[in-house]
C-alpha cells in the first residue's frame, strides 16, 4: 500500500492544488540550486563541495492555481558518524507523508552503483516519484540523455523524466507543470508571502558557512560549522557575532588567511547577501574556534539545528551590555593565544554597518 499522504479531494468550485513534494538524490546533484529554482529564491545555501546540505530545508512556491511545499535533503551517502546518521535521517523523515518526489541525478556523469543504492530510498517509500536529470546546460551532446534515461528506466519505474537545468532554468516551468498535475487538489497550507520554515539566526548562520566554503576553497568543508553568538536588532541595523569552528588547528589559518584577509572576504560576502535577506543594515563579527571532533558530539549537533537548539539567550536588561553579557567562545577561550588584529571596520554606506574579524 503507498505511503504517500492522500488528501480529501475539493469539489469542481475549488480548482486549487497544494501539496509536498521533497528533493533526494546523491551528493553534488544539484538539489539545493533546483530547489531555490523552484521556489525562485535562495533558501539553500550552494557550493560545488559533497553535502553543504546538512538538515531539511523547506521552501514554498505559490502562485494563484497551486501551491507546492518542497523539502530539500542532504546528498544520500553512507552515514558512518553521528553528523551522517542526522542527515540520513533528514532523508528518511522527508520521504513520510510526501505527495510526490523528486529524484535528482547529475546528467553529466555516468550513473555508478551509489547512485542505485539511493534509489532505494525512492522505492521504498512507495511514492511516486519523477526522475530529474539535472545540469543539461553542460551537456555538449544531448544525444547522452538517452541512455541515461534508459539506464535509470531499469533501476526504477519513474512516473516522468526530466531533463533540466536548475542553474539556467531550462526545463523548470514543464517540471512545474508537470508537478502541480500531481499534487491533490485542496487550498494551500501556508500564507502567499511564506517561504521556509527556517529561522532568521540559522539562515544567517548557513550563509556564513556558505560563504566559508567558497572561499577557502581548501579540505575544510566537513568540518566547518557556524554558531551566532549574538544577535542585537535595533531599529537601523542587526549586530551579530558567529563563531566560525573548525576541528583542528591546522584549519585555522586556512580560514583566517594571511592578516586576516580571507576571514574579512568571508564577513564581507555574508553581510552582503545577509543584508538582502534581512532587509536592513549589519554589523558582524567573525570569531574563529578549534572544537575537536564536533561532529561526533551529539549535543553540539543539536545546536547546528534550530529545531534542537536550546532557545537563544534573552535580550540583555536595562543597563547591561550584550558584551558583558555574552563573551564569543573564540574570544573568551583563547585569550591567551597569538592573535590576528581585528580588520578595520568597513563602511556599508550606514554609519553603523561593517565588519569585525577576529582569528584568536
Amino acid at each position: 500500500m503507498s505511503k504517500h499522504r492522500t488528501r480529501k479531494r475539493a469539489g469542481a468550485e475549488s480548482p486549487h492544488r497544494c501539496g509536498f513534494v521533497s528533493i533526494l538524490g546523491r551528493p553534488n546533484a544539484g538539489k539545493s540550486t533546483l530547489v531555490n529554482a523552484l521556489v525562485g529564491q535562495k533558501i539553500a545555501i550552494v557550493t560545488d563541495k559533497p553535502q553543504t546540505t546538512r538538515t531539511s530545508i523547506q521552501g514554498v512556491w505559490t502562485s494563484d492555481a497551486a501551491q507546492i511545499v518542497f523539502l530539500d535533503t542532504p546528498g544520500i551517502h553512507a552515514a558512518a558518524s553521528p553528523i551522517n546518521r542526522r542527515m540520513m535521517q533528514a532523508v528518511a523523515g522527508a520521504l513520510d507523508g510526501r505527495d510526490l518526489l523528486l529524484f535528482v541525478a547529475d546528467a553529466t556523469r555516468e550513473p555508478r552503483p551509489e547512485d542505485q543504492l539511493a534509489l532505494e530510498w525512492v522505492k521504498r517509500s512507495q511514492t511516486p516519484a519523477f526522475a530529474v536529470l539535472n545540469k543539461v546546460d553542460l551537456l555538449s551532446d544531448k544525444g547522452l540523455l538517452l541512455p541515461l534515461t534508459e539506464t535509470y528506466k531499469g533501476w526504477h519505474e519513474f512516473e516522468e523524466f526530466f531533463p533540466v537545468s536548475a542553474q539556467t532554468g531550462e526545463g523548470l516551468e514543464q517540471l512545474r507543470a508537470a508537478m502541480i498535475q500531481r499534487l491533490p487538489l485542496g487550498p494551500a497550507c501556508f500564507p502567499a508571502d511564506y517561504l521556509t520554515d527556517q529561522p532568521e539566526r540559522f539562515l544567517v548562520a548557513e550563509t556564513i558557512r556558505e560563504k566559508v566554503l567558497l572561499v577557502t576553497r581548501q579540505e575544510v568543508p566537513h568540518s566547518v560549522a557556524v554558531t551566532i553568538e549574538e544577535w542585537t536588532e535595533t531599529p537601523r541595523l542587526f549586530k551579530i557575532a558567529a563563531t566560525i569552528h573548525v576541528e583542528r588547528n591546522g584549519q585555522k589559518p586556512i580560514v583566517i588567511g594571511a592578516a586576516g584577509a580571507r576571514l574579512k572576504e568571508i564577513g564581507t560576502q555574508a553581510r552582503g547577501d545577509c543584508e538582502k535577506l534581512l532587509g536592513k543594515k549589519m554589523f558582524l563579527q567573525l570569531f574563529v574556534k578549534v572544537s575537536e571532533k564536533w561532529r561526533e558530539r551529539e549535543e553540539f549537533l543539536n545546536q547546528l539545528d534550530w529545531r534542537t537548539a536550546s532557545p537563544p539567550p534573552a535580550p540583555p536588561v536595562l543597563g547591561e551590555t550584550m558584551d558583558s553579557r555574552i563573551t564569543p567562545p573564540a574570544l573568551a577561550e583563547t585569550m591567551d593565544a597569538p592573535t590576528v588584529p581585528p580588520a578595520p571596520a568597513e563602511s556599508t554606506g550606514s554609519t553603523e554597518g561593517g565588519n569585525e574579524h577576529n582569528g584568536e
